[in-house]
């Protein structure tokens, strides 16, 4: 646990905390049923943890919306609860990030309850507030991800604030420098606990045009991103003035500037911007973040030319910064159904998991990723998710990827002897983890060989990275560093494929991975459907 700069190449293994193992017979997760899997966390080869949010919540977007960011939500457990994790995590090698939501709060904040009393409390500049134009409407035309106008009329002020997501999730004004101090208080909070890190939400959403600028439209054809489509009004506009703003830039330098005072603690931020990779590369240097990701990966387009293309544009333009890379999260449907189709086949679980861990950059496996668990299909009866509700049937919400993990053949799945907040689909049910952990062949056998294996391959926790010039389905590249290359080649199809390449002149096919590989003749590679290949240099 000495490395300060442990995080780079580091595999962080994200847990949900409601939906990881229930142990007061609630129906929903637990910090202590995080303590009781850190031996299986562990197990699988991880360096460090990131723990979704366990703060006290209305839970109106589950955790996301915090009304005290220094206690834990009684749902989850208490703070000893969590200084218990702490102490288990570290005596395991883990590391432990959290996350921790700067741009805005729950409405049952104190905070928002004493600034939303008048203009002239306290915190009365606390929050974005505005005054509505002449004729009553928004005082400008900033829409919420979740749906209709970002403003909410607040009578006891005759202002609107503003809320860049759920009406009860109003946007905190880091404009003002007191709020500035405050969200870094919090941090050195949860710092002088023990945690090694942050996972940073929304980090570009901190800051606001001052002067209330109208978004300007996008044009029809463009209208796609992060969990919206055509019909969702966010998807209208290029958001340049409600986030992503120049301000934010020397705040970020101030939270450096404390975690640097933590040796090894380090930040990880969640980057959803109009060009998120120009902004990862502006947010993510020596004196700003460690560590930044994008929904860039996150997407529906399997296609080696465009993760190739991502890769390298973030490659080109973050000369100086690290990158993570994801391919599954809380928000986003499983990769295994977004990349595989209804019925995703056993083999392109492992095969993802290798691909994510073989770029350059950290990692971050989101539960049940190791299991190769697809999308579940949550009736409309029984979703939470707000997001899902509304936008119901074109968008189904974020529910399908936060469905309680399958521990065993129970009839409970091993995660709570209550009913569970989200049903366990029978689809997962059979990727149960004690059914995998029986079978050398299955995507969690596979998933821990392979990243027993990656830790000790040096060009791949920290080297540099160079595309080789392959036809579809085919990705290739090579990763070099501290004395190593390796030569990385994937199928990204369900067909075989052969590959005619003189690339591999020279090199020894590696072992240890586990994963099924190609075959070398004269002409080049075969890889077999969704395939990997790795090979060194003799």
């Amino acid at each position: 646990m000495s490395n300060d700069r442990w995080w780079r190449g580091a595999v962080i293994y994200q847990i949900y905390p409601r939906s990881f193992l229930d142990t007061n017979a609630d129906g929903v997760g637990d910090l202590p049923g995080i303590v009781d899997k850190l031996d299986y966390v562990a197990g699988l080869g991880v360096d460090a943890i990131w723990v979704s949010p366990f703060f006290k919540s209305p839970m109106a977007d589950f955790g996301y919306d915090i009304a005290d960011y220094r206690d834990v939500d009684p749902l989850f457990g208490t703070l000893a609860d969590f200084d218990r994790l702490l102490d288990k995590a570290h005596s395991l090698g883990l590391r432990v990030m959290i996350d921790q939501v700067l741009s805005h709060t729950s409405d049952q904040h104190e905070w928002f309850r004493e600034s939303r009393q008048g203009r002239d409390n306290p915190r009365a500049d606390w929050y974005v507030w505005a005054d509505p134009r002449e004729d009553g409407s928004p005082p400008n035309n900033w829409m919420s991800i979740f749906g209709g106008v970002a403003w909410r009329w607040e009578p006891r002020r005759e202002q609107y604030y503003l809320h860049n997501f759920l009406t009860s999730q109003p946007d905190l004004n880091f404009h003002n420098p007191e709020v500035q101090q405050a969200a870094l208080d919090n941090l050195q909070f949860w710092l002088d606990r023990g945690v090694d890190g942050f996972r940073l939400d929304a980090i570009n959403f901190c800051f606001h045009d001052r002067a209330l600028r109208d978004n300007p439209p996008k044009p029809k054809a463009l209208r796609t991103g992060r969990g919206f489509s055509a019909d969702n009004p966010y998807a209208y506009q290029y958001h340049w003035y409600n986030n992503t703003q120049a301000e934010n830039l020397p705040f970020l330098e101030r939270v450096r500037a404390l975690l640097d005072r933590y040796p090894g603690a380090t930040t990880l931020g969640e980057i959803s911007a109009e060009d998120s990779l120009a902004t990862m590369a502006e947010y993510v240097t020596d004196t700003r973040l460690h560590m930044g990701y994008s929904f860039e990966l996150l997407v529906d387009d399997f296609s080696a030319a465009y993760i190739r293309g991502t890769v390298q544009r973030l490659e080109q333009q973050m000369t100086g910064g690290w990158p993570c890379w994801a391919i599954s999260n809380h928000d986003v449907e499983r990769a295994v159904s977004r990349w595989g189709g209804p019925n995703p086949p056993p083999q392109l679980g492992p095969m993802l998991v290798a691909l994510v861990g073989s770029l350059r950059g950290s990692v971050c496996l989101y539960q049940g990723e190791e299991l190769g668990l697809p999308e579940a299909d949550v009736p409309y009866a029984d979703l939470q998710d707000p997001y899902g509700v509304t936008f119901w049937p074109n968008y189904k919400g974020r529910d399908g990827c936060r469905t309680p993990m399958p521990w065993s053949s129970a009839a409970d799945a091993g995660f709570s002897p209550a009913r569970p907040w989200l049903p366990i689909p029978a689809a997962h049910r059979a990727l149960d983890v004690a059914r995998q952990a029986a079978r050398a062949d299955s995507t969690l056998s596979l998933a821990r060989r392979f990243l027993a294996w990656r830790r000790a391959q040096p060009a791949l926790v920290e080297g540099d990275i160079r595309f080789l010039d392959a036809p579809e389905p085919v990705l290739a590249f090579v990763r070099e560093g501290a004395g190593q290359r390796l030569l990385v080649a994937f199928n990204l199809s369900d067909a075989a494929v052969h590959w005619r390449t003189d690339a591999l002149a020279g090199t020894v096919a590696a072992t240890g991975h586990g994963l099924p590989g190609g075959q070398v003749d004269g002409g080049g590679l075969s890889l077999p459907p969704y395939g990997a290949y790795y090979a060194t240099w003799s």
